[in-house]
């Protein structure tokens, strides 16, 4: 007779939480302002509010939006006030950073809303691997959020795990 083989890791009570899940649909969009900007440096209200007027803010429908400058030019802080204004009724969600920024802020607030009483007394891989850009924070995010209720927690595959935390 031959040795039957045997699947563990399918017959574990392991929990896998999949980051990539959550990954909410919509463009990732950056808008630079430095081309409104003179020279790329210095904000002039005048012109830069008329460039703000002359925007199509409907390109930004369903969107996240990154707002930034991508040179060294020194911005106040209400010009970005102003354009998250003019993006509310358009854009998904408008931070003033990167597009890793971005990402960052969709899933802390995605992770905080989340209900894991599912996750009571159970032991969780927080898998590793991606197919969509979930940035390095949100991996920070889950895990502090899952410590109180978990009986462990672990990071990868369940094949090849990391322990990171058991409750004792």
């Amino acid at each position: 007779m031959q040795d039957e083989i045997i699947n563990r890791v399918a017959q574990s009570k392991l929990i896998t939480f999949n980051l990539e899940d959550y990954y909410p649909k919509g463009d990732r969009l950056v808008l630079d302002i430095k081309d409104w900007l003179f020279e790329g440096f210095i904000l002039k209200e005048k012109d830069f509010r008329a460039s703000v007027e002359a925007h199509d803010w409907s390109q930004y429908k369903n969107a996240f939006v990154a707002m930034q400058c991508s040179t060294d030019a020194i911005v106040p802080g209400w010009a970005y006030l102003l354009l998250s204004i003019k993006l509310s009724g358009f854009a998904k969600k408008a931070i003033r950073g990167t597009l890793v920024d971005l990402e960052t802020s969709i899933y802390q607030s995605i992770i905080e809303k989340l209900d894991i009483s599912e996750y009571q007394d159970k032991s969780i891989i927080i898998k590793g691997c991606s197919k969509k850009p979930v940035p390095p924070n949100a991996y920070l995010c889950i895990a502090e959020r899952l410590r109180p209720v978990a009986k462990s927690i672990m990071y990868g595959e369940a094949c090849s795990s990391v322990p990171l935390y058991r409750r004792k």
